[in-house]
């Protein structure tokens, strides 16, 4: 935007009280002041004649400006208000001749922006004295020169004014001459030579007289020339000017050296006395600087440089004498034109640098002050500003503008701008001028940390090493120094009813997140979790303070603030979710056949199994997961290599051919557990196999024994297995009769299958696919008497679901050997497991009362066992 500022004072005036009304030059301050006064003279208290009080002037700013900066006469005393010369004034210097010597200044004041003009009269003082162009008046003056007869005489000139200029001329007193005095037109006086009484060459050839020049100032100043004449014979004409008066016009931009006019006069005379020189009678300093005059030719000549601005016109006095000292005299008036020489002068008065960011639109932040010397066209001025910055200058009173925003600052998009500001005259060909402003925005907190991403997830292996980092966060703050630098926390939260932060700690300068201690899944749900990990708060690294364990601790969510430090501070959450990776650090575990140094287990398998028969089943888990979990069965030593093999996933024992009668009987497998680990860890177990069809036939199984401290419990453990054995006895015996009389019935035993109950996993172990560790769908509970040193008894119940109640009578369809339903008549079916060699000589499905008798059997037995064994354990802990 473009703005196009009159300078002409009282023009401009015009047109910013039109438009502008909100902002207008206040009244005049004027004040008198003597000319030559010193630095520092009080010219009067501008705070008692604005009634303001002197500490308004301080806040506001207030200064004194003025249209040339290149010398200021006064200044202002912010803490009286006095109102004081800066600098010496000499009028003369500044005004010439002209009348009144004004001098005007603005008082400017700030927030909100009030113009004051302050006008100073400068009054003159009578310090410069008449002064003469030559010391000697020379005058050729022939003898018959008549009474009465004027000679002009060359003026003096006084730069003051008024009072102080020049005010009279005096003659010494002679018997020839009287001075006769005369006014101007211009106001100056010039005296004549009046011949009183006739001259004689023969008495007296040459005449010398004193002519004194005084001003009227106090103290009197005056100045003298001496009046040289000589007589001479007659000489009766004056040199008479082509024009009284000579108007020139000059360009200032005219060169020196060049000749402006040539003033003529002629006179009648023939001879010496018609020969005429020309000198300036009357000049001022300045002129005698820039003009010269050809005494011969009259032709005068520009010797300086001049300038409009300085001056605008130049009067000087031209006097003609002849050969015998007859003069006349003329004036030469030059008025200088202006061009377009001085380009605009841009002064920036104030600035508010930096701006804050959060400023509104429309903020001042700037004063300019415009200025060109020129005048007319030549002083007609417009300033625009760049297009491309949010910036804008608004035309305030006479030739000052405010630089204000146009738009809302955001310092992290610019931090600082480069403000060209341009101000192009009128005239032509127009000159211009540019300034640049170098303006900061200062920060603002306004903008809160941003994390580089939106969550995170960190991955680490259990069983570390204390310190480890687990991960780093880092958010980034565009703002500036305090506001910009981000420190981290954790958010208070709880995990399981425990506070966050006693799991983990976080290093608030880099953003580091590190264990507190290890996790450990017994104790979770009463331990902190700043007890695991912690946090770097310059890099946003976390660290493990102690190992993890994967099976006791998995994983675990917090949230991270990063938060400025800017007032008030701004903070944004991060979301961390911390996994615990599994490592191959368990080996399997064996539940069944059970590790027990002081038990004997001993799987029983007729000696009519024929290949494929299922002998038992190894079961095992792991406590790892993944492949870590996956099993793998081998059988590692046996007692006959190629008699038995085991499933490679499932641990079933079979048969791998049928037994013979060569067969050992007893049968010794040391079975390997293996993982899918990296490495892989493993477990061994030992399975007895006794292939018998009656534990009377094994003998050597009676000189088992173990040792025990507890007589008495062996006596009972003796009696209990006695007990059994005969309830075991009476089971077989049974178990034949029915074979015998139900020889078409399908099995019940399972071809020596073995299976430990479901209650010996422990709660907490997932059942894998492909793992090894067989569904609880197929399932065995196992009972085992095969540790007692008098009997030998097994019997095998599925946990299979769908195995009927006891409350349910299993009833088998007589066409086949493999289906049965239940007595509710809910048509229950499945497939039975029993093989066509089965464990003991039965063949075929007892009847009700037949079952709920051997479950009677069965019960009791176990409930003695389980006592025995149980005192026996106690009494080892005791012991």
């Amino acid at each position: 935007m473009e703005y196009w500022l009159f300078l002409r004072p009282f023009f401009a005036f015009f047109v910013a009280f039109i438009m502008f009304p909100l902002r207008s030059v206040c009244d005049d301050l004027s004040y008198n002041v003597p000319e030559e006064t010193k630095s520092q003279y009080v010219i009067g208290n501008i705070a008692k004649d604005l009634r303001m009080d002197v500490k308004q002037l301080f806040a506001r700013k207030a200064r004194i400006d003025s249209e040339d900066t290149s010398k200021r006469y006064c200044d202002i005393n912010l803490n009286t208000g006095d109102l004081i010369v800066a600098e010496t004034i000499d009028r003369e210097e500044l005004c010439g001749s002209q009348i009144p010597c004004i001098l005007s200044h603005d008082l400017v004041l700030e927030n909100p922006l009030e113009i004051h003009r302050i006008i100073l009269q400068i009054q003159d003082i009578n310090d410069n004295a008449p002064l003469f162009p030559n010391e000697r008046i020379h005058f050729e003056i022939g003898e018959s020169a008549v009474k009465g007869q004027r000679f002009r005489l060359h003026e003096a000139h006084d730069s003051d004014i008024g009072n102080n200029a020049l005010n009279a001329y005096s003659l010494e007193k002679n018997k020839h001459f009287v001075l006769n005095v005369h006014d101007t037109a211009d106001g100056g006086k010039y005296a004549e030579l009046v011949l009183e009484k006739e001259l004689d060459r023969e008495q007296q050839k040459e005449i010398d007289m004193i002519l004194t020049a005084t001003d009227g100032g106090s103290p009197q100043r005056s100045a003298t020339a001496v009046i040289h004449i000589t007589v001479l014979d007659a000489n009766d004409n004056v040199p008479v000017f082509s024009e009284s008066v000579y108007k020139v016009t000059l360009a200032e931009s005219t060169p020196s050296g060049t000749e402006i006019i040539r003033v003529r006069a002629t006179d009648a005379d023939e001879g010496p006395n018609g020969e005429v020189t020309y000198e300036f009678s009357r000049i001022s300093h300045k002129a005698a600087k820039l003009f010269s005059i050809d005494k011969t030719t009259g032709r005068i000549m520009l010797v300086g440089e001049i300038d409009y601005e300085n001056e605008k016109n130049y009067e000087m006095g031209i006097h003609a004498q002849d050969g015998s000292g007859l003069a006349s005299t003329a004036k030469v008036i030059i008025d200088i034109t202006d061009v377009n020489d001085n380009p605009p002068r841009i002064i920036l008065k104030s600035l508010k640098n930096p701006v804050p960011e959060n400023s509104d639109t429309g903020t001042e932040v700037g004063i300019i002050n415009v200025q060109d010397k020129d005048s007319g066209e030549n002083r007609q001025i417009r300033c625009s500003v760049q297009q491309n910055v949010p910036f804008k200058l608004n035309p305030s009173v006479k030739n000052y503008f405010s630089l204000v925003t146009t738009k809302a600052l955001d310092r992290e998009k610019e931090s600082d701008y480069n403000i060209t500001i341009t101000a192009t005259d009128g005239g032509s060909p127009p000159l211009s001028t540019s300034m640049t402003i170098h303006l900061y925005v200062s920060d603002v907190n306004d903008n809160p940390p941003v994390f580089v991403q939106q969550s995170y997830s960190a991955y680490i292996s259990e069983n570390n090493k204390p310190g480890t980092s687990v991960c780093s966060v880092s958010a980034n703050d565009p703002d500036w120094r305090q506001n910009g630098t981000v420190l981290y926390s954790l958010v208070a939260s709880e995990v399981n009813g425990v506070p966050v932060s006693s799991f983990l700690s976080i290093n608030g300068d880099t953003g580091v997140i590190h264990a507190v201690r290890s996790f450990d899944y017994d104790e979770v749900n009463g331990v902190p979790v700043s007890s695991f990990l912690s946090i770097n708060g310059d890099t946003g690294v976390i660290d493990v303070v102690r190992s993890f364990d994967y099976e006791q601790f998995r994983n675990f969510t917090v949230k991270v603030v990063a938060r400025d430090n800017g007032s008030p501070p701004l903070s944004s959450n991060v979301t961390v979710k911390v996994f615990i990776t599994d490592e191959n650090d368990n080996s399997p575990q064996i539940l069944y056949p059970v590790l027990d140094g002081k038990s004997l287990m001993t799987e029983m398998v007729p000696k009519a199994t024929v290949s494929g028969s299922l002998v038992s089943k190894v079961f095992a888990v792991d406590a790892d997961s993944g492949q870590n979990a996956w099993l793998s069965y081998q059988i590692a030593k046996s007692t006959d290599p190629g008699l038995f093999t085991i499933g490679l996933h499932s641990g079933e024992i079979r048969t791998q051919r049928d037994i013979s009668e060569s067969d050992n009987m007893k049968q010794n497998l040391i079975i390997s557990v293996k993982d899918n680990g990296q490495p892989s860890l493993s477990t061994t177990c030992t399975v007895n196999v006794l292939i018998s069809d009656n534990l009377s036939e094994v003998p050597e199984l009676k000189d088992i024994t173990y040792e025990d401290n507890n007589s008495k419990l062996t006596s009972y453990l003796i009696i209990a297995l006695v007990c059994a054995s005969t309830f075991f006895l009476t089971f077989i015996i049974l178990i034949v009769a029915v074979k015998f009389s139900h020889k078409r019935k399908p099995r019940l035993m399972f071809d020596g299958a073995v299976a430990v109950p479901s209650t010996y996993f422990p709660p907490n172990y997932a059942e894998v696919d492909g793992a090894g560790t067989l569904r609880s769908s197929y399932n065995y509970d196992t009972y085992l008497t095969t540790g007692s040193c008098t009997s030998d008894f097994k019997f095998i119940t599925s946990f299979n679901e769908n195995t009927i109640p006891f409350t349910q009578t299993l009833c088998c369809d007589k066409k086949t050997t493999n289906t049965c339903s239940d007595t509710t008549g809910e048509g229950l079916r499945y497939p039975t497991l029993l093989s066509k060699t089965n464990f003991h000589t039965s063949k075929y499905l007892p009847y009700k009362e037949q079952m709920e008798k051997k479950k009677k059997m069965f019960l009791a037995f176990v409930v003695l066992s389980l006592y025995f064994r149980k005192k026996k354990k106690s009494k080892k802990e005791t012991n």
